[in-house]
């Protein structure tokens, strides 16, 4: 854990105040072994490691972008979301620091097990709406009194708005959330018990000049599943392997078919000196280290790929392919 580091002026004041007995030195050094005892709360236990914590980060900083996106379009405004926390407390917790009436919108997420839940904080959802229906994008919050034309029009929007959280887990696995309730008062919801532990990601958001909330609040019994899949090496294992679309694999496999490469036969090669070499006339022999019995190497590019006996077809000089040359071969005789 980082310490404050002191300026050279608050050292002396330090000095100088116990100096002239304004602090004790002692009642200093039972304060500093005091901050040394954390309190441990077992109501409030800690399920999900630092580093699942910040996987669970990066995926709501994707859906963030891709939800800022979506409402600039349905909303023809400005929209900005972002991630403020991603925190694990108890669900009673949660609820409490949430308004009593507020917009709750639960949905599935097949194929885990349980519910997400999604608050949005009442300014933020009457403005959406507002812009929904025409207006400036203006927030009345009127929440306990809902007409049924509002409350669709609002769960739709919500509803939409979940095909981006499915492709912001798409790095992790394949989900399919599903919108299961619409709700105003957290006193009809009981999604887990009080004491289970929940993640709860919140996103800052603005609309225009009206700034909110939206709450997600992902409980322990969703994420145990996957916990395995949410530490870094699998994140960006999952990003280097990611599985091929099938099309383009074909497409991409027809072309490499298509592409040309040169293909040559040697028949033998020796050394000669270049005072021999200046001399050559016609005529004149060289004996090759090939023996006339032995099979030739056939290179593909610079590779020997195979092994072949020279012949003609229709006249024309050409190999017959006898055997395929292994790598492991070829790194034995080199």
């Amino acid at each position: 854990m980082a310490e404050d580091i002191l300026s050279q002026s608050e050292i002396d004041s330090l000095l100088s105040a116990i100096s002239t007995g304004e602090m004790d030195a002692e009642e200093l050094r039972n304060d500093k072994e005091k901050k040394r005892v954390r309190v441990y709360d077992f109501k409030r236990a800690l399920r999900f490691s630092k580093d699942q914590i910040r996987s669970l980060a990066r995926i709501h900083e994707n859906f963030a972008r891709l939800l800022t996106t979506y409402f600039s379009a349905q909303l023809r405004a400005y929209v900005n979301i972002s991630v403020a926390s991603v925190d694990q407390l108890p669900y009673e917790e949660f609820i409490r620091s949430i308004p009593s009436m507020t917009i709750l919108n639960i949905f599935s997420v097949q194929p885990l097990e349980s519910r997400i839940l999604l608050e949005a904080n009442p300014n933020i959802a009457y403005a959406m709406l507002d812009r929904v229906l025409g207006g400036r994008g203006e927030s009345v919050n009127k929440v306990e009194n809902l007409t049924e034309i509002e409350t669709t029009l609002m769960s739709k929007l919500f509803e939409r708005a979940l095909g981006n959280y499915q492709e912001a887990w798409g790095s992790i696995m394949e989900i399919e959330p599903v919108l299961e309730e619409f709700e105003v008062n957290t006193q009809f919801l009981q999604m887990v018990s009080p004491n289970e532990t929940v993640v709860v990601v919140s996103l800052n958001t603005t609309i225009g000049e009206t700034s909110g909330m939206l709450n997600i609040c992902i409980p322990q019994v969703v994420l145990e599943p996957i916990v395995p899949n949410l530490s870094v090496h699998y994140w960006m294992q999952q990003k280097q392997l990611k599985e091929r679309d099938p099309k383009e694999y074909q497409a991409l496999t027809k072309t490499v078919e298509k592409t040309k490469v040169e293909v040559s036969a040697e028949l033998g090669n020796t050394d000669i000196s270049i005072d021999e070499f200046l001399h050559l006339k016609k005529g004149d022999t060289i004996q090759l280290n090939q023996p006339v019995d032995k099979p030739l190497q056939l290179k593909v590019g610079r590779e020997d790929k195979f092994l072949v006996q020279p012949g003609k077809v229709k006249n024309k000089i050409a190999v017959q392919v006898l055997e395929t040359l292994e790598r492991e071969e070829k790194d034995d005789e080199g």
